[in-house]
């Protein structure tokens, strides 16, 4: 036999061993995953496929129409984490870890539109952050291990099975999760693995924080360091009359809608087991905000805490380098009960920056946070409001200082008229004020220069009506021209600690007009 038969002969006899190993390993691999995902599963769930295929040479294996259930499921009900699949792709697995240890070790994983719904007592979306590790992360772990997740079209509901109503649901989930590294001493962290890269978009989120509000956004994208979100909103479970029926106490009623928002340079996680969050710059553009006060409750007569102790109290490091709104408006409502409607002040083209917006948590030392406002006040008049303290301030001292320009008084009727059964007509031309504060008291001064103010007073049973003799005496109190010259006043008042700081400061734009206009 010549010495190519031979080396022929070699060749085919090698290749045939290979593609009888293959064939036999392939089949006792296919064999092999059904032991380790039924058998040996040490999780709390079921997993059935519908098809497996295994191709060895290529390292990857396929698996179609998946289905996760709970193992003790109860027989009339549903409780726990229910997922469907479509299709899953493991690539480039390791065969020796999948042959020796029962566990699929592998490059990455491809999961394509899972459905995912958890049944969950309560109405909370986590009754306790440690379940994610304990009960998903850490047993499926024993299963599969990849470094990289790919998921397409995924979808999430949570749903109480109190009210069989949902609490969060999210749709049209994009996550790529790379560079994912999985141990005991991760498993141990608030964050139970570490990751390299990140990128996740999200459309139609949905969450019920609490049984009086919903939340809602249109879109969410983020990869890193950076985050976007589009049609953001918090809204009213309930209407006005039934949500101020079921406050126990006076509180704000909040509608906020924006139209995006994005943060720059996001660094967050937990450090030390200490959750943090930064930020070089949080923009948001459109921002609609209605806030609606009912006086048909009783008073809260809690303290309210100014801004300075408010971020000083914030129990872990937190700090946004600068804070734009942009192009927003504002609405106040106040309302005594329902017969008359209520008084509104509107804050139109609002524009606010901020600068050093942050926790004292931790901090020996901090800028101060820096805010101004420019905006158009009742619709008819420029505003402008300089504003700042300091968290770390143990007094929660603070400035602030504005100017109204040429304002058409009359326009404070949607306030006043349904409030306090009154009207005004005239012009402030200008009016400046400039206060110094603390959690105690308040001090500065004030200025405003008027033509031809009046005032009318109307009957309290029939509010349509003139009062004419109190709205005569009124009007000889009152000083109704500043004869093209600034008149000027001193502030000095005590704080209610009750009272929010929004009503300290009109309170002492208050005091400065009643000893101007009398």
């Amino acid at each position: 036999m010549s010495i190519y038969k031979k080396i022929t002969i070699g060749i085919i006899l090698v290749f045939v061993f290979v593609l009888l190993a293959n064939s036999g390993l392939n089949y006792w691999i296919k064999k092999q995953l059904p032991v380790i995902i039924h058998e040996k599963n040490k999780t709390a769930y079921h997993i059935n496929y519908e098809k497996i295929d295994v191709a060895l040479l290529s390292r990857n294996i396929h698996a179609y129409t998946l289905v996760v259930h709970p193992k003790n499921q109860p027989k009339d009900s549903k409780n726990g984490l229910f997922t469907k699949i479509e299709s899953i792709t493991i690539k480039h697995f390791n065969i020796w870890d999948l042959v020796f240890r029962n566990v699929i070790q592998a490059e990455s994983i491809i999961i394509n539109k899972p459905r995912i719904i958890l049944y969950k007592k309560g109405t909370k979306l986590l009754n306790n952050s440690k379940s994610i590790e304990t009960e998903i992360i850490a047993p499926f772990r024993k299963i599969i291990a990849v470094s990289n997740v790919y998921l397409n079209d995924g979808a999430v509901d949570v749903v109480s099975l109190q009210t069989s109503k949902p609490i969060f649901t999210i749709k049209k989930i994009l996550l790529k999760l790379e560079g994912i590294l999985i141990t005991d001493a991760t498993l141990q962290e608030k964050i139970p693995l570490h990751y390299k890269k990140y990128t996740l978009v999200c459309d139609s989120l949905y969450y019920k924080p609490s049984s009086f509000y919903r939340i809602t956004v249109g879109k969410i994208s983020t990869e890193n360091n950076f985050l976007k979100i589009n049609k953001f909103s918090v809204l009213p479970e309930y209407s006005r009359k039934v949500f101020v029926q079921k406050l126990e106490k006076e509180k704000d009623i909040y509608t906020l809608k924006l139209d995006s928002a994005h943060l720059n340079n996001l660094k967050w996680g937990f450090k030390n087991n200490r959750f943090f969050f930064n930020a070089s710059s949080l923009v948001v553009n459109h921002l609609d905000a209605n806030i609606y006060r009912s006086k048909i409750p009783k008073d809260d007569l809690s303290k309210k805490p100014l801004y300075n102790a408010l971020l000083r109290k914030i129990k872990f490091p937190m700090k946004i380098d600068s804070l734009q709104i942009r192009k927003s408006k504002l609405v106040y409502e106040e309302e005594i009960d329902f017969s008359k409607g209520p008084g509104i002040l509107t804050f139109d083209h609002f524009n606010l920056q901020t600068t050093a917006i942050q926790s004292g948590f931790g901090l020996k030392k901090a800028d101060d946070t820096k805010i101004t406002v420019d905006c158009q006040f009742m619709k008819n008049s420029a505003l402008h409001v300089n504003w700042s303290f300091n968290v770390l301030d143990p007094k929660d001292s603070f400035h602030i200082q504005g100017r109204i320009s040429n304002f058409d008084v009359a326009a404070l009727a949607r306030f006043t008229k349904p409030y306090i059964n009154t009207s005004f007509t005239g012009t402030f031309k200008t009016y400046q004020f400039n206060f110094y504060g603390n959690d105690g008291n308040a001090t500065g001064n004030a200025s405003l220069v008027y033509d031809d103010l009046k005032v009318t007073l109307f009957q309290k049973k029939n509010p349509e009506k003139k009062a004419k003799l109190k709205t005569a005496i009124a009007n000889i109190i009152l000083k109704n021209d500043s004869d093209e010259k600034a008149k000027k006043a001193a502030v000095a008042l005590d704080r209610i600690p009750e009272k929010s700081f929004y009503n300290f400061l009109w309170r002492a734009i208050a005091e400065s007009l009643k000893k101007i206009l009398v």
